[in-house]
């Protein structure tokens, strides 16, 4: 089998030549860059500045030689924009706070404080308030709430909440047939995130790309608001799913059946002890317009449905399935309630499980290569049996990460492809 077909054969719950691998397709998949140079310089590949393509979370750039030396079975297509509002291209050198070289977006505007923390800038304007900070210490950026004014809850226009969603263009239209068609000679499944369908993701509540965010974009607000301002958040999320219903009608028109996998969203329903809302709240909150969507999704194309939440999110499991969502990611094990043994046995037949396959807060970077290998090991024999996993961490690779253990994780999985 070649990747593609090893990772379609997975994702319809069937059993295939070999494990299929995932680093690098999507935001919630991928590799720091500070680990995407520790793994190039392991493997003695060229050295080169590592391309900071996904700038919020600072994740590193795949580039084909270590694709293939790490074996991974999948590539990304991802929208033109970053999550700051400013496309990738026209690379420029940053000097990160760890003191690693990287290329970011030229179109990226970054200043440093006083202190040595940075500040980046929505749609690179360093007129408007900077919509991330990432300390001196820090590895990556956190994003700045930036709510104008005291919220006033009885004059809420959800307008104000749907700034950042437009009906697509021809410009970011182009962009996705490029990557697609580049993405069909690797012969690689094809993940897709066209970001059109976010259900406003409470880890972006904050509208990073905006220059001066109105309605609801404090954390706190939005979560209170899905108790005490639901009739808001029902017109919100009308809109937000007739908009990308219609989105999706013009960009199946370019991508057709040649993606396999799109990203749904990734709104998180889990802290590591309990759920966000409660299952009723998910009931009768959120789970009309996922419906609407994977709905649409599915009588009118092949793709499987990808949703991503971290944390403990068990009894929303079967809501998931109910809804239409087809993969699970990254099934964060070491939550309350979520044993994975418990996991594959009860909803393994329905959901496909992407991730899993070691603990990024504390076996792959406190742990040693032996406990890494054996958590390995044992994941993938848990979650693999009958087909529907796709192996990944639970999450992206984090810095700090011995490249030991990486390498340990990596090389696990190849013993247990027999490779």
């Amino acid at each position: 089998m070649n990747s593609r077909e090893r990772v379609k054969k997975a994702i319809n719950h069937e059993v295939p030549d070999k494990l299929p691998v995932d680093f690098g397709s999507a935001p919630v998949t991928s590799i720091h860059a500070s680990c995407v140079a520790d793994l190039r310089t392991y493997y003695g590949l060229e050295k080169r500045p590592v391309k900071v393509h996904e700038p919020f979370q600072m994740l590193g750039w795949l580039d084909d030689d270590l694709m293939d030396v790490l074996g991974i079975d999948t590539v990304g297509v991802s929208p033109r924009n970053t999550l700051f509002g400013v496309p990738n291209g026209n690379w420029k050198e940053f000097r990160t706070p760890w003191g690693q070289d990287v290329l970011i977006s030229g179109h990226l505007e970054i200043s440093e404080g006083e202190n040595g923390d940075f500040f980046v800038y929505p749609q690179g304007d360093r007129t408007a308030p900077a919509s991330g900070h990432m300390p001196k210490s820090g590895y990556y950026f956190d994003l700045i709430t930036r709510q104008q004014g005291k919220l006033d809850t009885k004059n809420l226009n959800p307008g104000d909440n749907m700034e950042e969603f437009g009906m697509i263009g021809d410009e970011e239209l182009d962009h996705f047939k490029t990557q697609i068609a580049n993405a069909l000679k690797s012969e690689r499944a094809i993940i897709a995130n066209f970001g059109i369908t976010p259900f406003i993701d409470v880890g972006l509540i904050q509208g990073p790309n905006l220059k001066y965010p109105k309605g609801i974009r404090s954390l706190t607000d939005w979560l209170i608001a899905t108790v005490k301002q639901q009739d808001y958040l029902h017109e919100i999320f009308t809109r937000q799913s007739d908009l990308a219903i219609k989105n999706l009608e013009k960009v199946y028109k370019v991508a057709g059946n040649n993606i396999d996998v799109l990203y749904l969203c990734g709104y998180d329903f889990g802290t590591q002890t309990s759920t966000f809302c409660s299952p009723q709240t998910f009931d009768s909150l959120f789970a009309p317009y996922y419906k609407k969507v994977t709905g649409w999704i599915h009588e009118h194309t092949t793709w499987k449905i990808f949703k991503h939440t971290d944390g403990a999110i068990e009894p929303f499991l079967s809501k998931f399935i109910e809804v239409g969502i087809d993969i699970l990611n990254p099934v964060q094990w070491s939550a309350k309630n979520m044993d994975p043994q418990h996991i594959k046995d009860n909803y393994g037949r329905d959901l496909v499980f992407w991730g899993a396959g070691v603990d990024t807060q504390k076996t792959l970077p406190y742990g040693t290569p032996e406990e890494v290998r054996e958590q390995v090991l044992k994941m993938c024999a848990i979650f693999s049996k009958g087909g529907g996993y796709i192996f990944n961490s639970v999450h992206n690779l984090l810095p700090e990460s011995p490249v030991e253990n990486m390498v340990a994780m990596f090389n696990a999985v190849k013993e247990f492809n027999g490779d």
